[in-house]
């Protein structure tokens, strides 16, 4: 009898093995496998396989090191050329609104998707600026750890896995400054599939692997082993810590064993024409993207829309790195621009031809933007004073333009938006309260935001 053909097979199965955190050290699944039991888990009663009921999601496409939004969304024609820089501008499919002419593919589905360019906010450093956009919160003394919780561990507290076989929150490839869960606790981190698909071969997520030789019959004999030392730590427990992380452990065994989970996460699966539409083949040379530092995140980009399909409810890809401070042009133009031009409209075009468009709000931004001027080394520096976000999906109206900035893009004119207001559009399209509050490591309630008001002045 397989679990895939018994409903209750893998709920039953990971019920029957109650390994603690120490038992799954020792039987040689967290460090074999590459199982990371914070990254998949929720405290909640594990449930059978069940049918994916069409929820709102969101689609994280996290421009990390800071796009240039005057070379992108906010071309400044009219400005002298050190602002301007060195590309034109192009008309989209909605009269009015025009692009860098480095988005051909983006300006002929204008009418799916839409710009903020009146972002702001008051941090110029990589990871502090992430910790902004991904909590809401000013940074900690270490950029790269967060002290507030980011908007993946929110979501997964708040309203858990929409399939009982499937984390809420996944991170593709892995966390980056921002994501972590702070003070909610390692259970409500995000999963990272740590294979990368943007690397040659197959893709694998080294999660749904066990190591060489080990299986389910040899874990439940090493179960057995260790299973008086457990009940004399559970004894010894008195608040009930431990059993909260049996549930935890028997929740990602659940997913460690799941078909459906398996299915999700089979990239291969795609047809090649599909992977192809999405950047599978680059469409220029190879090795100037590679110069230029452009990494083939493309196909991070079409797993994400599979997982969404499958049922995860928040997906976040990196799609680093940005930072074009020396012969930034050189880099855009033979690297970033084609390759997001191409991945970023065959996602919002496959979204919209699946029926998943009016569910899935995907939003394309970085930590900030670009400075005006243009730099000695013909490149932009970190400037984050007034930038711009691509947001499309879900409650976002296509074909329109929300701020605006003034002539050399250097500041709001119209409109000033700030990264908690992104966050709280989110929150407000999955349904996650912002006012409630946690307590922080210091015992104190902190609310999910510190300030925020959805987009709705489309």
């Amino acid at each position: 009898m397989s679990l895939h053909s018994t409903p209750t097979g893998c709920a039953e199965f990971a019920r029957s093995l109650r390994l603690s955190r120490r038992s799954f050290i020792q039987a040689g699944v967290m460090g074999s496998a590459g199982l990371s039991l914070g990254s998949v888990l929720k405290a909640e009663a594990l449930a059978g396989p069940a049918a994916v009921t069409r929820q709102n999601n969101v689609i994280l496409l996290w421009m990390r090191g800071g796009p240039s939004h005057i070379d992108m969304w906010d071309p400044k024609p009219e400005a002298p050329v050190e602002y301007r820089g060195e590309f034109g501008t192009i008309d989209t499919a909605v009269p009015g609104i025009q692009l860098s002419d480095m988005l051909p593919r983006c300006a002929q589905i204008m009418s799916r998707w839409s710009i903020v360019r009146s972002l702001f906010h008051q941090d110029a450093g990589h990871s502090t600026g992430d910790q902004i956009c991904f909590t809401g919160y000013p940074s900690g003394p270490n950029g790269d750890e967060n002290i507030h919780p980011g908007c993946g561990a929110i979501v997964a507290e708040q309203l858990g896995r929409l399939d009982p076989e499937l984390p809420a929150s996944v991170m593709i490839p892995k966390l980056v400054p921002g994501t972590g869960s702070a003070y909610l606790g390692v259970a409500h981190k995000p999963f990272e599939t740590l294979a990368d698909p943007a690397a040659k071969g197959p893709f694998q997520v080294p999660n749904f692997s066990l190591a060489g030789g080990l299986t389910a019959d040899r874990l439940t004999t090493r179960r057995d082993l260790l299973e008086g030392f457990d009940k004399l730590r559970r004894e010894a427990d008195v608040r009930g810590q431990v059993q909260a992380v049996d549930r935890f452990q028997q929740q990602a065994w659940g997913i460690l064993t799941s078909p459906r989970a398996r299915e999700a996460f089979d990239l291969d699966a795609e047809p090649a024409e599909v992977r192809e539409r999405y950047g599978f083949i680059p469409a220029f040379d190879p090795g100037a993207a590679n110069r230029c530092g452009a990494p083939a995140w493309s196909q991070r980009i079409l797993l994400a829309r599979r997982l969404i399909e499958a049922g995860v409810r928040l997906v976040t890809v990196d799609l680093r790195w940005w930072d074009t401070h020396v012969l930034g042009f050189d880099s855009l133009r033979r690297g970033f621009l084609p390759r997001f031009d191409q991945a970023y409209s065959a996602l919002i075009t496959d979204l919209h031809e699946r029926g998943l468009l009016e569910n899935t709000l995907v939003v394309a931004w970085g930590e900030f933007g670009r400075t005006p001027r243009v730099n000695n080394d013909a490149g932009r520096d970190h400037y984050p004073n007034v930038f711009s976000a691509a947001l499309a999906g879900g409650p976002i109206p296509g074909g329109r333009v929300l701020g605006s900035s003034d002539a050399k893009g250097a500041f709001p004119l119209t409109q000033p938006k700030t990264p908690q207001d992104v966050l709280a559009t989110m929150y407000r399209h999955l349904g996650v309260d912002t006012s409630r509050q946690y307590l922080n490591a210091a015992g104190r309630p902190i609310s999910v935001l510190p300030s925020g008001t959805p987009l709705l002045d489309w």
